[in-house]
């Protein structure tokens, strides 16, 4: 008899780790990754830093040196709403291959239809002064005089800038009115929704450099060459925005 009932027991005992087992596994939410991938851009042509020649809307000519900027306070929104967010700065830069490659884990599982991210550093971290990672001034991408931060650094060369040595130079910055020069970029994914799982998906998005350039507002290198502070900063801000484009997705089964 109390053999037999060590063994119920043990039964018992087996029975309630099986439940609490699955119970587990069923209400802990399972979580996936994606790698995000920058591609940059002019018009229909790849951008080569000092050696490719461009002609901007203008039709005036320009090589471009630098361009970098800053990404952060990525989220996604799901087929139901839900939002996936990340507090994060990246700093993009076309001299560093490394840097336009963005990864994300820890993303519930699901089928998300929208990528949502900043182009800038919001005031709370440009109030903060001088950080670490992407957000060291080491950058180059803090303005000591201004205790504020770029927000995207595009310089080159052109043959219709009056700037010494046919220089433009844009570093745009600014995150407090009059001069907010932040941007929320909303990019659509329901044509092909990004898929996370258990597998790393890939998400691959398209800097066009062109439209810094134009679109409302069409700079003229002879007329504007260069621009280091707040003034006219909003000009290059409000055409940034539309930099961006969805270039593929790959979903990983």
């Amino acid at each position: 008899m109390k053999k037999i009932l060590q063994i119920f027991i043990l039964i018992v005992a087996l029975i309630l780790i099986v439940v609490q087992y699955s119970f587990t596994l069923i209400s802990k939410p399972y979580k996936g990754s994606i790698q995000i991938n920058f591609k940059h851009i002019v018009g229909n042509d790849l951008l080569k830093l000092d050696s490719m020649h461009y002609k901007n809307e203008l039709g005036q000519d320009f090589i471009i040196s630098k361009f970098k900027y800053y990404v952060g306070k990525i989220h996604l929104t799901n087929a139901n709403g839900k939002d996936f967010i990340s507090k994060d700065y990246y700093l993009i830069n076309e001299d560093e291959d490394f840097s336009k490659q963005i990864n994300l884990s820890n993303i519930p599982n699901g089928t998300y239809t929208s990528i949502h991210f900043i182009l800038g550093v919001d005031s709370l971290h440009n109030f903060s002064g001088a950080q670490s990672g992407a957000l060291d001034p080491l950058n180059a991408m803090f303005w000591a005089w201004n205790t504020g931060y770029i927000f995207l650094k595009l310089e080159g060369n052109s043959s219709f800038s009056k700037s010494p040595s046919g220089v433009f130079e844009y570093h745009i910055g600014g995150y407090k009115q009059p001069t907010n020069s932040i941007r929320q970029i909303d990019l659509d994914l329901s044509s092909t929704p990004l898929i996370i799982n258990s597998n790393t998906s890939h998400l691959n998005i398209q800097s066009d450099v062109a439209e810094v350039l134009k679109t409302p507002n069409s700079i003229d290198f002879s007329i504007l060459s260069s621009v280091t502070d707040l003034k006219n900063a909003e000009l290059i801000a409000t055409n940034y925005k539309d930099m961006f484009s969805i270039l593929s997705i790959k979903n990983e089964k």
